[in-house]
């Protein structure tokens, strides 16, 4: 099932943005890592089999505070 995972992620310098989507990149079963919203605070994965959890607790040790806003499924098509 592929779904998409939009987290708030608390990145308050260029740094800590390349950081997380290193962490989100080398997930297994990602396909697609972006930012959505004008602070550019929100980011969005794309992916199959990826586990929300495992990923917000990776993100929280590497980079800081992160929340999951929606998880929902992708339906190709």
């Amino acid at each position: 099932m592929k779904q998409k995972i939009v987290m708030k992620v608390y990145m308050n310098c260029q740094k800590c943005r390349t950081k997380a989507f290193k962490v989100v990149a080398s997930t297994y079963g990602v396909n697609f890592v972006g930012l959505e919203g004008e602070e550019k605070d929100k980011l969005v994965v794309i992916g199959e089999g990826v586990d929300a959890v495992k990923l917000i607790k990776w993100l929280r040790k590497k980079v800081g505070q992160t929340n999951i806003l929606r998880l929902t499924e992708v339906k190709d098509g």
